[in-house]
């Protein structure tokens, strides 16, 4: 017979840890283990379209750089096309449209290069905006974050984008938009994600 044990409590809920970069980005975490990391090649050298670098920082409640954070992008190729089946349409040969990156453990910076996204067919809600979907786990983050990047030289096309107009407060829409500059030749797009306070970034429930 199986006595029930009522007295026993729940154990809690546990956060990503710091063993989050050895289970999905070993080799930055000082572990040799495959040939290849997963997830760090996003579009292949056959994509075509504008070559872009990404690049950030998670920046705490209290202003301070997160350090040992994994951030996950999926994104369409530059014809507005994904990596699926049901993603409309073909894409070349070797874009993933999917990546992993980790920010740096002494800066917290995060980075990576692609290529500019196009315009996608939402569902059931039209044509929606170039952007990227981010997803942001860490160390204190119980479940993970999902927000998206837009591009602040898209301004007609987030004008009308069906997720963005959502969101009410013009300054809200704005935590979403990555700023434009050049650096050495190459285009990048800054993208600050705020966890909490002011100007707190927009996370979506998906």
């Amino acid at each position: 017979m199986v006595q029930k044990l009522d007295y026993l409590k729940e154990t809690p809920s546990q956060t990503a840890g710091p063993y989050v970069h050895i289970g999905l980005a070993p080799g930055a975490a000082g572990f040799d283990i495959y040939r290849q990391e997963l997830g760090w090649d996003i579009t292949g050298p056959n994509a075509k379209g504008e070559r872009i670098r990404v690049e950030g920082l998670v920046i705490d409640g209290t202003g301070s750089p997160v350090k040992d954070v994994l951030l996950e992008a999926w994104q369409a190729n530059s014809e507005g096309n994904y990596a699926h089946p049901e993603g409309g349409g073909d894409v070349e040969d070797g874009f993933r449209g999917w990546g992993r990156v980790i920010t740096d453990f002494e800066t917290g910076e995060w980075a990576f290069e692609t290529v500019k996204p196009g315009r996608t067919q939402g569902r059931n809600v039209g044509l929606q905006a170039p952007h990227i979907n981010l997803w942001v786990v860490a160390r204190g983050i119980n479940v993970g974050l999902n927000t998206r990047l837009y591009f602040e030289d898209e301004a007609e096309a987030n004008a009308e984008d069906p997720v963005l107009n959502i969101i009410e407060w013009e300054r809200r829409r704005a935590t979403l938009i990555a700023k434009r500059s050049e650096r050495d030749g190459q285009i990048v797009y800054r993208f600050d994600i705020k966890l909490q306070g002011q100007d707190e970034t927009v996370f979506f429930d998906i």
